[in-house]
């Protein structure tokens, strides 16, 4: 940013969000630039949605998001490429750009831009984090359901470039930030690619160990393949102690209806998942507590979230909470031949992942197995020593893939906030780039990357 050049002279546009802009810029009131927009009539077009992440885009592109109830498409309003839209929920996301033709639920409202305007300028400014930023000033309503007040929008100011300015702060956005998406886009496939060799790692050691030169053998078992010839394969239910899987009580057993403000504490998958017991503030009293007294955490007990996130594992230790599990856990305790560490680490492996999903075909969601199915899950018995050699061995090795990939990430955060101060610099006149011009071997590029801002 600071090899860029600011203009020669800059006033103050009154405007606290905007600060000074070039004495040359106008600051006109929205209305000037924009005019509603409620055409209605036209069925044919394409349903479209307008999200805070993508814009304004075909709802076959954003299955998620709901935008009408109702099937009278003539009441729908129509929306052209390079109109904007104020969505239901623009308090916090700012203004949506319309990437394509369509038709759109009548709640929003639709602004066209003026012949004295550049579109995809202001689809920048709009999305700025300092227009952001000045949002408040133009809400209705109170907590969640804050929206932008088209009135006090229009009576709203924004900053008029010359067009040729405006367009050419376009173009120079464009080429910018298509540049920073690829180096994004190449780090985090960086990223994906370091998580898949973690993965590798993980599940090599846990299967085959480390003696790459052992002998080894058939285990039987196609996901699993060969393993060394000193180990022996046991089925889960022979290695928990007597009564050592405990699934979580069945949903009428422990309704929310039943929660106190203190008491017992009901752990829940996310303390499973995030390897925290301090998490959660749900409690039953004394007396539910002893009618669910089986499903009791215990010192040295493994968690084990069992729905939408099946698998994660984390062990007692510690000081913590008298409670039980909810129904979306399940207890297991393990008998001393398996070391915890090299257990947890096995529910981390492709392995164990793929053995305990259910694969049943014509499943929405991925849930666990039947309990008698992942009770004859075969569990790889190697010696206690080999056990934490591989542990080591696995921290060791993660830690240094944990490492670079925290690395990446931190250069991707200092990388999107470069763009995101670029954009507010160049769409408010901080920087001038009046004599930019998009190289040559850039043009035919920036021309599928022009109706993307990330």
């Amino acid at each position: 940013m600071k090899k860029l050049r600011q203009y020669p002279s800059y006033v103050d546009s009154k405007v606290e969000w905007l600060r000074n802009i070039p004495s040359h810029w106008e600051v006109v009131k929205s209305k000037r630039i924009f005019i509603e927009s409620s055409i209605k009539g036209f069925p044919d077009e394409e349903l479209l949605a307008a999200t805070q992440t993508k814009g304004v885009i075909p709802k076959s592109l954003y299955e998620n998001t709901t935008v009408t109830a109702t099937k009278n498409f003539e009441t729908l309003k129509l929306v052209e490429m390079g109109d904007f839209v104020i969505s239901l929920r623009s308090f916090q996301g700012g203004i949506e750009y319309a990437h394509y033709r369509g038709i759109i639920s009548p709640a929003y409202t639709i602004l066209k831009p003026q012949e004295e305007v550049t579109p995809k300028y202001y689809r920048y400014l709009l999305k700025s984090k300092r227009y952001i930023s000045g949002l408040t000033l133009l809400v209705t309503g109170i907590r969640e359901g804050q929206n932008i007040d088209t009135s006090k929008f229009k009576d709203s100011y924004l900053p008029l470039p010359p067009k040729e300015e405006q367009t050419n702060i376009a173009n120079f956005l464009d080429y910018k930030t298509e540049k920073i998406n690829r180096f994004i886009k190449k780090k985090k496939h960086l990223i994906k690619l370091l998580k898949e060799q973690k993965a590798a790692i993980i599940n090599q050691a846990v299967t085959k160990g480390l003696n790459q030169n052992i002998a080894m053998k058939e285990s039987g078992i196609e996901w699993l393949g060969e393993i060394p010839n000193h180990w022996k394969l046991d089925k889960l239910s022979r290695l928990l102690k007597p009564k050592g899987l405990i699934r979580g009580p069945f949903g009428s057993a422990l309704k929310t209806s039943f929660f106190v403000k203190k008491g017992y504490k009901v752990y829940e998958q996310k303390n499973a998942i995030y390897k925290d017991l301090t998490l959660g503030d749900s409690y039953i009293d004394s007396e539910k507590f002893e009618e669910l007294k089986r499903f009791e955490v215990k010192l040295n007990d493994f968690l084990m979230s069992c729905s939408g996130t099946i698998g994660e594992l984390h062990q007692v230790k510690g000081d913590f909470k008298k409670g039980i599990i909810n129904q979306a856990m399940m207890i297991m305790r393990m008998k001393k031949i398996i070391h915890p560490d090299f257990f947890i680490w096995l529910f981390r492996s492709e392995y164990i992942k793929t053995t305990i999903l259910d694969s049943s075909k014509g499943s929405a969601m991925k849930n666990l197995v039947g309990i008698n199915e992942f009770k004859a899950v075969k569990i790889p018995v190697l010696p206690l020593d080999e056990q934490k050699e591989i542990v080591s061995h696995l921290e060791y090795e993660t830690e240094k893939v944990n490492k670079t990939i925290s690395t990446i990430q931190k250069e991707i955060t200092l990388v999107e906030e470069y763009k995101k101060a670029l954009i507010a610099e160049a769409v408010t006149g901080k920087i001038d780039v009046r004599d930019f011009h998009v190289p040559l071997e850039n043009k035919r590029q920036l021309k599928g990357a022009e109706a993307t801002v990330n």
